[in-house]
């Protein structure tokens, strides 16, 4: 059963939600705030988050990025905020979908299991598991354990992470790391890629100084070695 949370102060969204998702086979939590919503998640663990943002004490965009601080599921908001400076401020924050009220619940639904494809697909021929010999990346279940230990990894990291190494032993550009992570305004910002990298190498690497996994190539890219 697909773990789904739900948040929203509305009452009878909760429940018609609730009772829609229970009768298609999900598992669901719910929450009225989001407070509530960071405290449910800690101890649910959701595979899917389904959030308004018009939260009665902090903004939903919070609760996003209080999410993704140890959480990649799929965050889907629905609210009835229509406005492109908020849909771009919930997208940025990390959301990866984004539903305006009034919803028809089979767009939802078609929605919520796009989510779940997306996050539980891993490339055909492709190792969902990646070990090297100072850590492991799962990228179906989007950890990396080290040591024995899982390693939070931020949002951007694990970005970044995931590009090279779905691209091992590959280089991999610049500006294909920073137009695929930040997106293509940034395909400039070069120190952006010193300062994640440096970040990675302190989490991962036994000797940060002399990576032996994220390697980088003088003024063209960086490398995923096993």
């Amino acid at each position: 059963m697909t773990r789904v949370l739900v948040v929203d102060d509305e009452p009878q969204i909760v429940r018609t939600l609730r009772i829609n998702l229970t009768a298609r086979g999900y598992e669901v939590a719910t929450a009225l705030s989001g407070e509530e919503a960071l405290r449910v998640a800690a101890s649910f663990r959701p595979e899917v988050v389904i959030l308004d943002l018009g939260l009665p004490d902090i903004d939903g965009v919070t609760v996003i990025d209080g999410l993704r601080g140890w959480t990649g599921a799929p965050i889907i908001v629905l609210s009835a905020r229509s406005d492109s400076g908020d849909k771009v401020a919930a997208l940025d924050a990390g959301a990866d979908d984004y539903v305006t009220k009034p919803f028809g619940m089979d767009e939802l639904l078609a929605r919520l299991r796009a989510a779940v494809r997306r996050a539980s697909a891993v490339p055909a021929g492709e190792e969902a598991v990646v070990e090297t010999a100072a850590f492991t990346v799962d990228l179906a279940a989007k950890k990396v354990r080290r040591g024995g230990a899982e390693v939070h990894l931020t949002p951007t990291e694990w970005g970044i992470l995931e590009l090279l190494v779905r691209n091992r032993g590959k280089l991999v550009g610049q500006k294909q790391l920073l137009r695929e992570v930040w997106g293509p305004a940034y395909a400039s910002e070069t120190h952006y890629l010193r300062v994640y990298l440096a970040q990675l190498r302190r989490k991962l690497e036994p000797h940060p100084a002399r990576p032996a996994h994220l390697v980088t190539e003088p003024g063209m890219g960086y490398r995923f070695e096993v």
